[in-house]
């Protein structure tokens, strides 16, 4: 007949049996600490993986500047048909000249004479018009755009889309023509010299 003790330890979550053969140890480890401490490690990982929403916030907006800025870029122009000749212009349709003066590198148009013949922001495009557009640093540092090797300008004697007021003005050191993309302008319409003639000098 075998005789088994059973000790009882102060602590009821373990329980140490002792019988005759091999000493055997079982260890009951109380499972409510066990769960809450795995519970308290799996809320750790999911924190540590998970972007905060700030960060997602900053990552919508960084992408959001970044492709306004890709949209911006450029300026617009068109074309439109004046007269035999198809004519670059703005988007709004107005027209866009080139000085005589110029080079395709340097704008001889500054200070007063940019204010009334106000230099076209570089770089610029236009769908569908053949020819080469670039830019060039002005004076003061800003970017213009060139069409052909030609600075680009809008007038502020046209006060509305179409107009050519500007075109064959032979004002502040040289003659001023319209754009022309395909077809033959028409005569210039002014032949003033010096200041004279053009509204603002």
């Amino acid at each position: 007949m075998t005789t088994r003790k059973i000790l009882r330890p102060a602590n009821a979550d373990s329980v140490k049996s002792v019988g005759s053969g091999p000493t055997r140890v079982r260890l009951r480890l109380a499972l409510p600490a066990v769960v809450t401490a795995a519970a308290a490690a799996a809320a750790c990982s999911a924190a540590a993986a998970a972007p905060s929403p700030a960060s997602t916030v900053r990552g919508v907006h960084t992408v959001a500047a970044v492709t306004t800025l890709k949209t911006q870029s450029k300026t617009q122009l068109k074309t439109a048909k004046i007269g035999k000749a198809t004519v670059l212009t703005t988007s709004k349709g107005f027209t866009l000249y080139w000085f005589a003066p110029d080079t395709p590198t340097k704008s001889n148009c500054n200070g007063s004479c940019a204010q009334i013949w106000p230099p076209v922001k570089g770089p610029a495009t236009a769908s569908g018009v053949k020819g080469k557009f670039a830019t060039i640093k002005r004076s003061n540092g800003s970017v213009q755009a060139t069409y052909n090797g030609h600075p680009l300008y809008t007038y502020t004697g046209d006060t509305a889309p179409k107009q050519t007021k500007g075109n064959g003005l032979n004002v502040n050191g040289g003659v001023w023509h319209e754009v022309t993309t395909s077809g033959t302008a028409k005569p210039g319409s002014g032949s003033s010299s010096g200041t004279g003639g053009v509204p603002g000098y």
